[in-house]
């Protein structure tokens, strides 16, 4: 099988990486096009995943429009060539347009319910589009749900073991605490109109934390001078044993909170539109704290977070429910890929035939 997936952000690498390593064990050739930008190249380097670098891509409305052009006029000829039997993206436009004039089936995956602009690009094109069972709009008779989130791609225990190492890759006493913080550049398509957490807020936030411990930042705009020396200095690789040993993640990004939550660490999350899947990682699971930008929000976010950091709550207790209920999104994926469109039938008959991808071989490594 001949499988063409395109990557457009860090966490889509992370999304597609098991699934590409079991498919590639077993035969199968796959086809990346990436976009470059940090840190994609590291970790499909990393990982050891070739790919074709499609550009830095647009932030402009107008920009992105005509790099869509061009893209789509890139990928057309290179899939004329590797000859695909299917396209994988994540909320990916591009693959969409070429599968509909190659004729060949095109899947796509959103999980961001406020991506309204760009399901207008990919929508009529794709074959199918998948979404966590938790998405608020229904997408007609292509869409079909998961009882599961992105992150369970990669952090499942199936795939990713906690090392408890994130105290050694900082070089700090294991007895210290420390929080996690994320500020995102507010440049991708569903950000427009957002301003995030100010700067005043920033500042106040980190020195609230850092009675507690240490505080690391991670951030895609520029920090305050003030802040500048607690910007985290590791490879992209290894940011997720250190957040597994964190014991609060704080920020703007939807997908860090998300992978906070599976890895049994308390995640403050905050943006004016939220995420169905964030807001059902606090009601159902307790496990994220949702606010928005707003000041008084903002406020109220740092008094949450540093009552978290005062408390001895165990959050793994709550990943451990998390884990009990949701699937194994690789297994999933490696599943309804390697039958389709047969698996498209068999789950649209059969939406609990998912059921048998919750998986729990190494949730008893968790805390009791």
């Amino acid at each position: 099988m001949k499988i063409f997936i395109d990557i457009g952000h860090p966490a889509h690498v992370h999304y597609f990486r098991n699934f590409i390593s079991i498919m590639k064990k077993e035969g199968h050739e796959i086809f990346v096009s990436a976009r470059d930008r940090y840190p994609v190249k590291e970790l499909l380097d990393f990982y050891d995943i070739p790919f074709y670098n499609r550009g830095k891509g647009k932030n402009s409305v107008i920009g992105k429009l005509s790099y869509m052009f061009y893209i789509d006029l890139a990928l057309f000829f290179k899939s004329v060539k590797f000859r695909p039997d299917i396209f994988i993206s994540f909320t990916g436009a591009y693959t969409t347009h070429v599968g509909k004039l190659l004729n060949v089936p095109s899947i796509v995956i959103d999980d961001t319910d406020s991506e309204v602009l760009n399901r207008k690009f990919y929508q009529p094109f794709a074959t199918n589009i998948f979404t966590p069972d938790v998405f608020k709009y229904d997408l007609g008779k292509k869409h079909l749900k998961f009882k599961g989130y992105m992150e369970l791609a990669y952090l499942h225990p199936k795939y990713f073991e906690n090392k408890n190492n994130g105290h050694e890759i900082l070089n700090i006493d294991p007895s210290e605490k420390y929080t996690i913080v994320r500020f995102v550049n507010w440049q991708a398509n569903h950000d427009y109109g957002h301003n995030g957490i100010s700067e005043t807020n920033k500042v106040k936030a980190v020195k609230e934390f850092s009675k507690f411990g240490k505080v690391y930042i991670t951030s895609e705009k520029e920090l305050p001078d003030e802040l500048d020396a607690y910007r985290i200095s590791i490879p992209p690789e290894q940011m997720h044993d250190v957040m597994a040993s964190a014991s609060l993640l704080y920020g703007e990004s939807a997908t860090m909170a998300s992978e906070s939550a599976v890895l049994g660490v308390p995640a403050i999350y905050i943006d004016d539109d939220g995420r169905s899947y964030t807001d059902e990682e606090e009601s159902r699971y307790g496990i994220v704290y949702n606010f928005k930008e707003s000041e008084s929000d903002v406020l109220k976010s740092i008094d949450k977070a540093v009552e978290i950091l005062r408390g001895h709550h165990d959050y793994t207790i709550n990943q451990k429910k998390l884990l009990s209920e949701k699937i194994s999104f690789t297994d999933y994926l490696e599943w309804m890929v390697k039958n389709f469109p047969q698996s498209i039938k068999q789950l649209q008959d059969n939406d609990d035939y998912q059921n048998k991808f919750i998986i729990q071989a190494k949730t008893q490594e968790l805390k009791d």
